[in-house]
């Protein structure tokens, strides 16, 4: 079976042209090949599926092996492979588990994904929960870089509040006009380098209470993204994109016996 590795700001994902439907793989395989000191290693496992109507199929797995909600630098990178594999050129329509997307791929390789559409955008004290295709919570901080992601992370992605799903933890915070983030992910169940749900939720949420139209760049330990959105109202945002750069990393052979 031939995969393919690409990331997307250090999120980095094995993919499979799966068009045939010839590949099935268990939760305990997706889940060693995605292991990084005994399989490829990655966040994550994607399949790319025929599908009536649009370009693809986009079929996303976590690290440990279950198939997750939408993952939006997996969504970047799965674009980029369907170019590699010549099946779009530089637009694309597909259908994710969230719905369906579409997505442009500049010049430079960096691609643009339109994500759904934000719904319930819940501000609390410190911290916001919303649902970008998935879950996050976002928690702002005096400075990302002095908190225990793992630890921290994982006190509210296991907490009763958010039981049985769980939910993905954002960390950030706004220095000199600069939106930095940190994220635990759920299936992953560590720190990542980059989350692309998890920035936008992050961009979103730094607005507030605010409407209008805004574009914000937001700075990943892997690099940076930028999501631009409409707030109609002060707890929904449309027209959501999320751009970045999307980067095949190698192709190999592997036996998933």
């Amino acid at each position: 079976m031939i995969f393919y590795k690409y990331h997307g700001t250090g999120n980095d994902f094995i993919l499979i042209d799966n068009r045939d439907g010839g590949c099935s793989l268990t939760t305990q395989q997706i889940a060693h090949l995605c292991h990084r000191h005994y399989g490829i290693g990655a966040d994550g496992l994607m399949l790319l599926d025929e599908t009536a109507g649009f370009d693809f199929k986009m079929v996303y797995y976590n690290a440990d092996g279950g198939e997750s909600t939408m993952c939006g630098n997996g969504g970047r990178c799965i674009v980029a492979f369907a170019r590699m594999l010549g099946i779009i050129t530089t637009t694309a329509s597909f259908l994710a588990i969230d719905g369906p997307h579409k997505a442009m791929i500049a010049a430079d390789g960096t691609v643009s994904l339109h994500m759904k559409p934000v719904a319930d955008i819940n501000i609390k004290e410190g911290y916001t929960v919303l649902d970008t295709g998935s879950p996050h919570y976002v928690a702002w901080v005096k400075d990302v870089n002095e908190v225990d992601v793992y630890t921290a992370g994982r006190d509210i992605r296991y907490s009763a509040d958010f039981n049985p799903g769980g939910i993905n933890v954002n960390f950030a915070h706004l220095i000199a006009g600069q939106l930095s983030v940190r994220t635990y992910e759920r299936g992953v169940e560590d720190e990542t380098m980059s989350c692309g749900t998890g920035v936008t939720a992050v961009a979103i949420a730094a607005t507030c209470s605010s409407t209008g139209i805004f574009t914000t760049s937001v700075a990943t330990p892997g690099g940076m993204l930028t999501v631009s959105f409409t707030k109609d109202t002060a707890h929904s945002a449309t027209d959501v994109i999320l751009t970045g750069p999307a980067v095949f990393v190698f192709k190999g052979e592997l036996d998933a016996g």
